[in-house]
Formats: structure tokens, C-alpha cells, sequence
């Protein structure tokens, strides 16, 4: 979604007196570690209360405090944001959280739990119409009361509790996940034609990427885009190919769905004309 359709979400940043209850307890509970951003930190209460603490920490918001990191994190804080974000906006800052933290970091997000009605209302204090919704995250859970849900998240490939036999629903830690939505992931293919190959894979056990749901199919698109920018930024490619192997006759290898997100580099075949058609030739 753009801007211009929700462009008042930091209107509901609050200025607090105090450090918020997420960034209480997670400090209380001794999950910050390491280098900490703050993605989404509004006016920076819980940027000034970690840095009091003495912990090397960063804040990042749109609009309050606009400056991109160029690093990656061991922690990552996102308090009570994406519930004024529409579901695209969201996927847009779950994907930007996963690519900013480290192999082995972990994220905590919290989500408010006191929202009866999604949609636009009135603000109280600046009478301008602003966004909420219900938002429930496929991540672990840490607490939960009426009010408020905490969620811990990390990398799929770094996940100690899969159990799947698929190396695509399990896929291995050694693997440089790009970024990671609900619903799929982004991998540097372990095997790589070229520079900056790259996996889109749906979460879900499917083989035949036409048996997804739309919703999943729009994530992975999403999902490849967001890649390919970065991709385009760490390998300067001249091109791409894109491509899916959909079947034993098309060369798929094991069943379960994925998107190839080829870099191509100028010189890199004799004769590239044709493209996806020489395939057959």
C-alpha cells in the first residue's frame, strides 16, 4: 500500500514519561543482547531507557528518526507497530526486521490485543483518521495478557524445534537467509548457477506452485522483490532470470515449491538470446 492511502501512522506514536511494559520485561527477562535496534521506536523513550542501561542500541522510525541501519543486529525491538499498518506494510517490515538481523539474533515484536474493529478511526488527540487492526503473528509467544501479546521471532534456517524432513521446510543453517515473511523465505541457493542466486520458498509443504494459495503466490512475489533490490545492491548484476521447475519433467528435484531469482552477468553464456526459451532448444 502507499503512503497516501495510510499516511498517518505516526500519529500514534506516544509520548511516554516512562519506558513502555515490552521494553521493561524483555530487559527484565535478559533477552537483549548484543547490538539492539529499535525498529519503529517513535519518539525514543525505550532508545534513551537501553542506552541508560548501557546497552549499544539504535533507533529507526519513518518519520521520527528516519535514518536507514546499515548494520545488522543481534536484538531487534518492534513495538506495537504493525497494528497500524495495513497486511502489505506489514510484510514490508517484517522482511525489512528479518533481513537487519544477524543469522543468530533474535526480534521480539509486540502486538496490541484490545482492538475490537479493524479499520480507520478518529484520533483523540490529533483528529485525523488513523489505521488499526488485529494482528496475530506465527511466532513463538512469550506473554500474553488482555491487552498485549509478546512474540519472539528468529531465522527458520536457526530454528531448533523443526522436526521436517524437507530441506526446504527445514532449510539448513548454514544457508544466508535474505529476509523471511509468515508465509515464505529468502535464501542464497546452496548450490548457485551464479552470483547471488537466490530461493524464494513458500513455508507450507507444497510441490506445484499453482496448488499455493493466492495469498501465498502474492507473498512470494512480494518477498522476490524485496530481494531482488538487494541482490541488484550486493552483486550488481546486468539482468535476471526467473524461473520455477514445476514437475519431474521440468527438472524439480524435490516436491516442494520454489522460485529461482537468477542474477545474470554479461558474458555469463555464449549466446543468451532466447532467454527461457533456449531451454527447450
Amino acid at each position: 500500500m502507499s503512503d497516501l492511502q495510510n499516511p498517518n501512522t505516526h500519529l500514534t506514536a506516544k509520548e511516554r514519561s516512562t519506558p513502555s511494559l515490552p521494553v521493561r520485561m524483555v530487559h527484565e527477562r535478559g533477552l537483549i543482547l548484543g547490538k539492539v535496534l529499535d525498529f519503529g521506536c517513535g519518539f525514543g523513550k525505550d532508545l534513551d531507557f537501553l542506552h541508560q542501561k548501557g546497552f549499544d542500541v539504535q533507533g529507526f522510525d519513518p518519520h521520527y528518526f528516519p535514518q536507514y541501519p546499515s548494520d545488522t543486529f543481534d536484538t531487534i525491538l518492534c513495538f506495537y507497530v504493525l497494528n497500524v499498518l495495513f497486511p502489505e506494510e506489514q510484510n514490508q517490515v517484517l522482511m525489512q526486521i528479518s533481513s537487519l538481523l544477524k543469522p543468530t539474533g533474535k526480534a521480539y515484536f509486540a502486538v496490541r490485543r484490545d482492538i475490537q474493529k479493524d479499520g480507520f478511526r478518529t484520533h483523540q488527540v490529533h483528529g485525523k483518521p488513523t489505521y488499526q487492526c488485529f494482528v496475530k503473528l506465527p511466532y513463538t509467544s512469550i506473554f500474553l495478557n488482555e491487552n498485549t501479546e509478546f512474540y519472539e521471532y528468529k531465522h527458520i534456517n536457526q530454528a531448533t524445534d523443526n522436526q521436517a524432513k524437507c530441506p526446504f521446510c527445514k532449510p539448513a543453517s548454514r544457508l544466508i537467509l535474505l529476509a523471511e515473511t509468515p508465509l515464505s523465505y529468502a535464501v542464497l541457493d546452496g548450490y548457485p548457477v551464479a552470483k547471488g542466486h537466490t530461493l524464494i520458498v513458500p513455508k507450507r509443504h507444497m510441490a506445484d506452485y499453482f496448488e499455493l494459495t493466492f495469498e501465498e503466490q502474492k507473498d512470494m512475489v512480494q518477498l522476490s522483490v524485496f530481494v531482488q533490490k538487494r541482490i541488484k545492491a550486493d552483486f550488481q548484476p546486468d539482468g535476471f532470470t526467473t524461473g520455477m521447475n514445476i514437475g519431474k519433467s521440468a527438472g524439480q528435484k524435490f516436491p516442494h515449491a520454489a522460485l529461482h531469482l537468477i542474477p545474470r552477468y554479461t558474458g555469463d553464456c555464449k549466446n543468451p538470446s532466447g532467454g527461457i526459451r533456449a531451454i527447450l532448444k
